[in-house]
């Protein structure tokens, strides 16, 4: 398993972009498939973007598709989450999950961040 660190969170007006990042503490950081998670209050975790360990075929939810950009950085031991046009329905606590290879789109992920709350206003 894989310790990861998000950072970028905070508070942004509808219409506004946030970037999330998210640090990973392993040799071959390269070799993980890594997604953007988000849970809302009172809802369940969902799975909102996701690439996989070969950069390729970026998986997004239907509300992210147009919006959110996931990319890595494997230099920096990085994944980045760009959000733009945010929706207050975008508010949510925002998890980095990473899976040893495997595919963006599917679950599950075994390793976990704290989380990074990003809250939209209307």
């Amino acid at each position: 398993q894989m310790q990861l660190v998000e950072s970028g969170g905070g508070l942004v007006q509808a219409g506004g972009s946030l970037r999330l990042s998210c640090v990973g503490t392993v040799r071959a950081f390269s070799s993980y498939t890594m997604g953007w998670f988000r849970q809302a209050p009172v809802k369940e975790r969902e799975l909102i973007a996701g690439i996989s360990w070969r950069g390729t075929g970026p998986y997004y939810i239907d509300s992210a598709k147009g919006r959110f950009t996931i990319s890595r950085d494997n230099a920096k031991n990085t994944v980045y989450l760009q959000m733009n046009s945010l929706k207050p329905e975008d508010t949510a606590v925002y998890y980095c999950a990473a899976k040893r290879l495997g595919v963006a789109s599917t679950l599950p992920y075994d390793s976990w961040g704290q989380g990074t709350q990003v809250t939209v206003s209307s």
